[in-house]
């Protein structure tokens, strides 16, 4: 096809005229959409661009310098991949040595706390001894026993209520969490909502309370820290259980229209927590660490 064709988006000028027709006049011929369709399959301002790329030496250099910077980019994710290869175990390893570090500390605060508590328990044991012989000292046991019982110094047992929570599903190991709670994310029980527990089970007529193996006494904060919770500065795993030593069917009937039981039916609904709240005949809750008070003010009427 010529370039005047081509012009014409592909239709000859000659094309269906016989010899009767020869001497007519030239028409200006209409071009076929559809001709030109099928003949050029690139449109002209592709050609010439491409046409504009082959004869530039500025558009080589240009993809010169893009393959160099392709290969930069290969050669440092190379490098890096490499790099995490090699201290891969290295890290791995450092990473056991520090748990081993975490279970000998573990270990050696456990034999320390045993330790604690047997001294203490023979030191409670001479105490009553020395004291019991004389009307004074047995005042004095009678006043000390009612003052350890208020600071949560002594472990009790009785009837009570057992609330135990659980996560949806268990929280992962985070650096920070915020005090948000987000649609899906792991961490749902937050420390608020077990102080609020707390709170309505003494409103509700608990004389004794501990969280896990964790006693709540006069100086014991729960707190979040990164991804868990604290209590007295210890640990607690999901799932979370509040056990208050008291009169058990008054409890849960207070209990049952508590704040803190309303906003875990709350998580329950919304972030599918598991709620159990029942009656136990016998609860054995542990005595509570007692550190020194420096100084303190009564507040309230006298």
């Amino acid at each position: 096809m010529s370039d005047g064709e081509r012009a014409l988006g592909g239709y000859s000028p000659d094309a269906g005229r016989n010899a009767h027709h020869a001497g007519a006049p030239t028409t200006i011929p209409v071009p076929s959409l559809l001709r030109s369709l099928l003949s050029d399959h690139l449109d002209p301002g592709y050609a010439a661009a491409a046409e504009r790329r082959r004869t530039d030496p500025s558009a080589a250099a240009t993809r010169g310098w893009q393959i160099l910077a392709g290969l930069l980019v290969t050669a440092v994710f190379a490098a890096a991949a490499a790099q995490a290869t090699s201290v891969a175990p290295a890290t791995q390893e450092s990473r056991q040595v520090l748990a081993t570090g975490v279970r000998n500390a573990q270990q050696a605060t456990d034999r320390g706390t045993a330790r604690r508590d047997a001294l203490a328990g023979q030191v409670e044991s001479d105490r009553r001894e020395r004291l019991a012989g004389d009307q004074q000292g047995r005042q004095l046991l009678a006043d000390l026993d009612v003052a350890e019982f208020a600071a949560a110094a002594t472990a009790v047992h009785g009837p009570g209520l057992n609330v135990t929570v659980t996560e949806a599903s268990a929280a992962r190991d985070l650096s920070d969490v915020s005090k948000q709670r987000v649609a899906g994310s792991p961490q749902v029980i937050l420390d608020r909502d077990l102080q609020l527990v707390v709170d309505s089970l003494w409103v509700s007529g608990a004389e004794a309370i501990a969280i896990g193996n964790v006693r709540i006494g006069p100086n014991v904060t729960i707190r979040q820290a990164g991804g868990g919770l604290l209590v007295d500065n210890q640990p607690i795993a999901n799932p979370y259980v509040v056990r208050a030593v008291g009169p058990p069917h008054a409890m849960n009937d207070a209990f049952d229209v508590s704040p803190g039981l309303q906003r875990l039916r709350i998580l329950e609904a919304t972030y599918g927590v598991a709620v159990n709240v029942s009656e136990a005949d016998d609860l054995l809750l542990p005595a509570g660490s007692v550190r020194e008070v420096n100084f303190a003010k009564e507040i309230g009427p006298k």
